[in-house]
């Protein structure tokens, strides 16, 4: 008798794990998955770091763990493609300290799952932040690498205006060697009356199959028209879209013809926020005209992240505010970042992708957002980051959804 009962324990058991054939199944939430179209109420299972099902109703018996995401957005974990976060960026334009900030802690709480840092290392040091940074962060941490070799490790004064720090065979050296991490050149703050800086890295762009992020630093000595519009190739990035005094704007107030027909040739914009390359002026008149922007990124640093940028959401409520539709903002985070930087399987939500994941709450109500000229703009919504998974693994929880009450329960002490 007691073999029998023995037995049909085990089998019990066995059934009971062939039923739970996803780890996660995130129940009842909005999902929004831009590249694939996918716009309605669908659960979504999880299993071996990998979406394994999206259906408008999983049984929660199904998973090991089953989260109730009602009235949230589900959307792909964001990608943030303008990040300082190399801890060997010593100084910034002001040569104020340490400008970069720890990849995980601006990027966790915040539904980001991936980011590229923008130009912070060169070949010089880019085994250094592979190590110190790329190889420990929880966050994927991809880069644009600087075409100086050393990258920003100095005032910008110093290093960045160093044509004789381009070289491209070493450059294209340690680029073959991180091909799994680097999505391309970074070209920025040149202040020279040329484009030497921007047509060295279009070079090694070209030499590399890789794309170029331009911020283009200077107004004053040098046309912008011309970089963007002769320069840059298809796939290229202008970073600081909607920084002054870029003459972006005709003169009757609509996007200047230059900038529609950069675009119309493949060239991508990008918000580039930062601490001081973000100003409704430009933002507000551009984005009513229907010229949104490709990607919405933080220039993540110190200044920034203590301003008035804050967080990769914070910058997509500004964006939101000024008019583009939340479907569109979240693509604007996520597929289209994602494609920019050479990873279209990322921010998405389809069976066979990796399970990076936001969900996200949209609160309404009165909210204020500030520029970097101390404007402001008024905003009804507010998006709030709830849980960010990323290959599976459930990173945050604001409100402890995939806790149990604590009274009663079998609890044991983990070490994440």
């Amino acid at each position: 008798m007691k073999k029998i009962v023995i037995a049909t324990l085990l089998v019990a058991l066995t059934l009971s794990a062939r039923a739970q054939q996803y780890d996660l199944v995130l129940h009842g939430g909005h999902v929004i998955d831009p590249k694939n179209n996918v716009d309605g109420m669908f659960d979504v299972a999880i299993s071996a770091g990998k979406i394994a099902a999206i259906a408008p109703s999983i049984p929660a018996n199904a998973a090991r763990r089953a989260v109730d995401v009602s009235g949230l957005y589900v959307t792909p974990g964001l990608v943030d493609p303008h990040v300082h976060v190399f801890i060997g960026l010593r100084h910034n334009a002001w040569g104020n300290g340490d400008l970069a900030v720890e990849a995980d802690v601006m990027s966790i709480p915040y539904g980001v799952t991936t980011v590229a840092d923008a130009g912070s290392s060169g070949w010089r040091d880019f085994a250094e932040f592979r190590h110190r940074v790329i190889d420990t962060s929880r966050t994927r941490v991809l880069a644009f690498i600087n075409i100086v070799g050393a990258g920003m490790e100095n005032n910008d004064d110093v290093a960045e205006q160093n044509e004789h720090d381009m070289d491209l065979d070493k450059l294209s050296a340690v680029i073959a060697a991180n091909k799994d991490i680097i999505v391309g050149i970074k070209s920025a703050h040149w202040e020279q009356p040329n484009y030497i800086s921007v047509e060295t890295a279009v070079k090694a762009g070209e030499r590399n199959h890789l794309p170029v992020m331009l911020d283009f630093g200077w107004f004053d000595n040098k046309s912008y028209e011309h970089a963007i519009s002769s320069i840059l190739r298809p796939g290229d990035i202008s970073t600081h879209v909607f920084r002054m005094p870029a003459p972006l704007l005709g003169a009757d107030g609509r996007p200047a013809p230059f900038m529609l027909e950069a675009r119309k040739r493949g060239v991508k914009f990008d918000v580039g926020h930062g601490g001081g390359s973000f100003t409704f002026k430009l933002a507000a008149p551009m984005i009513e005209a229907g010229f949104w922007p490709d990607s919405i990124s933080t220039d993540l640093h110190t200044d920034s992240a203590t301003g008035t940028m804050l967080n990769l959401p914070n910058v997509m409520d500004k964006i939101l505010a000024l008019g583009v539709p939340f479907k569109e903002v979240i693509r604007e985070s996520t597929t289209n970042p994602a494609t920019e930087i050479g990873h279209p399987e990322l921010g998405q939500i389809a069976v066979g992708a990796v399970a990076d994941v936001a969900v996200l709450g949209l609160e309404h109500g009165k909210f204020g957002f500030a520029d970097l000229a101390g404007g402001k703009v008024d905003g009804t919504e507010r998006i709030v980051p709830e849980m960010t998974i990323r290959a599976g693994r459930v990173l945050f929880d604001l409100n402890a959804r995939t806790a149990v009450p604590w009274k009663g329960a079998d609890l044991r002490y983990a070490v994440k």
